[in-house]
């Protein structure tokens, strides 16, 4: 199936919070080996920041379980694959991973837009920094013409004033929790 491929194949691994833990995990290990005199404390921190990972995961596939809707509709770039997959969500989106396009086409728009409203979703996703063009374009394609915008955070191009102000991969992947948790109820 060409789909699977393509999601073998994405470069956004952080995006999975499995993945995460397996590569804070493997990094640890790695560093431990490097500085052996503080192997302990990585190795405590790695734990503790472990667990959180792996709560927020729980609370990932409690959110999907109990969620109205199984399906999130992207009008823009794609780069969750990984993030989808791990709860079993279906999904549609403008563009396949981060493709270099930005014009969606007559037909894309249009299937994105009876897709909504044969599925009954409330919410178009797009990802940060996005200019909303193609959701609002889908929006107004669609029956209802009132669905929500919402943005999650692919974390793709986090800036140094950005961490310095306290943005980390947690509290990033948190706010598209509840972006989700809204989009599929």
């Amino acid at each position: 199936d060409h789909e699977e491929e393509e999601a073998e194949n994405d470069e956004h691994v952080w995006l999975s919070l499995k993945n995460a833990i397996t590569i804070t995990e493997k990094l640890s290990d790695e560093i431990q080996a490097l500085a052996p005199v503080n192997a302990a404390a990585y190795k405590e921190n790695t734990v503790s920041y472990v667990k959180q990972l792996s709560m927020l995961d729980s609370e990932y596939e409690k959110t999907v379980k109990s969620a109205k809707f199984k399906t999130v509709l992207f009008g823009d770039r794609f780069p969750f694959r990984y993030l989808v997959a791990d709860y079993g969500l279906s999904y549609f989106a403008a563009f396949s991973g981060c493709s270099a396009e930005s014009e969606a086409s007559f037909e894309t728009v249009v299937f994105l837009s009876k897709k909504m409203d044969e599925l009954g979703i409330g919410t178009i996703l797009t990802i940060e920094k996005s200019d909303k063009k193609i959701a609002n374009t889908v929006r107004n394609n669609s029956a209802k013409k009132k669905q929500k915008i919402a943005e999650m955070d692919s974390l793709q191009s986090v800036s140094a004033k950005e961490v310095s102000g306290g943005k980390t991969y947690l509290g990033t992947m948190k706010r598209n929790l509840e972006i989700l948790k809204a989009a599929l109820n």
